[in-house]
């Protein structure tokens, strides 16, 4: 009996160590590709470790004169922490989202009092006022924008008394850069289709969400008739060009996703086939890309295309059933990167990482 179980166990192995490599890589790769609370506290750790860091910090905003000569916190009361107003502002999102599905990461209430410290009337009108100077209208235009309201999204969605305050502290902004935003879309003849921050379609496509939850039809209808004339006629979005170097967006996928938000199945369906038709083929295969130096905040950018992939990938298989295999590349996307999401990694990707890992983690529920 005993050398019978011997032999069975050696075989077992001996099957293993001869699967293809490939198949073997598969299944380590899917390892965490779905958030558990083991994941949801390291993806919170990092945003509520650069909250409140002020330094480094890249202000990006034009000088008007010497009285715009302030330190960050004193420019941002709200936005300053996590290295730029950007990762601040998606940093908090991330953790909006997290302490309402995993309110056991917060059980001491430590974050958030700082929260309710950051984000009062008195500190948004402060921040709005930066917004309002003359040298700064299009500050963070649309990338920022999207994520403000991304947060303000989520705030609206979580019965929380908390959540409630501050969603009414943020929405004077808000509603700032909503009306700044359908000023802008007419004035936009041609999208921007870059790998970063100012790509035309993921911000919109963030902007759309917000403006479906909350219920905003004049902003749900200007993104759409803009994204239809930005986008419908686009033909043989070709990948092969993809990614530039420091991209942390897909060109060709934040449109496909983008589109299929704004189109029926039927009608996307078709206009799919002609936009990608490589994303048809069931020999597709897109893979992940390689991160160099993880300390450099230009190059460690491509971690983030990986999350931002996959989350595309998941929302064009919602939308095309067909097309289910997309979502075993999102998986493989993600699992090349995951590895990395920890509060001691570099600060270059500590700072935001752990946002795109959520947004794309959460397209997969």
């Amino acid at each position: 009996m005993l050398k019978s179980l011997i032999g069975s166990l050696l075989l077992t192995g001996l099957f293993i160590s001869c699967q293809p490599k490939s198949e073997q890589k598969e299944e380590i790769e899917t390892e965490q590709t779905h958030l558990t609370a083991t994941l949801a506290k390291d993806i919170f750790a990092l945003p509520t470790h650069c909250l409140q860091v002020e330094y480094p910090n890249k202000l990006g905003q034009t000088i008007g004169s010497a009285a715009d000569l302030k330190t960050p916190k004193a420019l941002r009361p709200v936005f300053y922490g996590c290295y730029d107003w950007h990762s601040s502002m998606h940093g908090y999102w991330s953790i909006v989202k997290l302490m309402k599905q995993f309110p056991e990461l917060d059980a001491n209430g430590e974050v958030r009092q700082v929260l309710n410290t950051h984000i009062t009337p008195e500190n948004v009108a402060i921040e709005k006022a930066f917004f309002e100077n003359e040298h700064n209208l299009a500050f963070e235009r649309t990338y920022g924008w999207a994520w403000l309201f991304k947060l303000q999204e989520e705030l609206y969605t979580w019965n929380d008394p908390d959540a409630k305050r501050w969603q009414a502290a943020l929405q004077p902004l808000v509603d700032l850069l909503v009306t700044r935003f359908k000023v802008y879309l007419p004035k936009q003849l041609y999208p921007i289709r870059t790998g970063q921050h100012d790509n035309t379609a993921f911000g919109l496509s963030l902007s759309l969400d917000y403006a479906r939850t909350v219920g905003d039809k004049s902003f749900e209808a200007a993104i759409k008739e803009h994204g239809l004339r930005y986008f419908k006629q686009d033909i043989n979005c070709n990948l092969a060009y993809e990614p530039s170097g420091n991209d942390f967006l897909s060109p060709c996928l934040e449109e496909a996703f983008l589109m299929s938000k704004l189109m029926d199945k039927q009608e996307y369906n078709a206009w799919l086939e002609t936009f990608m038709p490589v994303l048809f083929d069931k020999n597709f295969k897109l893979e992940p890309a390689a991160v160099k130096d993880r300390t450099d905040g230009k190059l460690i950018h491509l971690d983030g295309l990986n999350y931002s992939r996959a989350a595309c990938f998941y929302g064009i298989a919602k939308q095309v059933p067909e097309l289910q295999q997309l979502r075993l590349l999102a998986e493989k996307h993600i699992a090349y990167s995951i590895g990395n999401i920890s509060a001691k990694d570099d600060y270059m990707g500590s700072h935001w990482l752990g946002t795109f890992a959520l947004y794309a983690l959460s397209e997969g529920e």
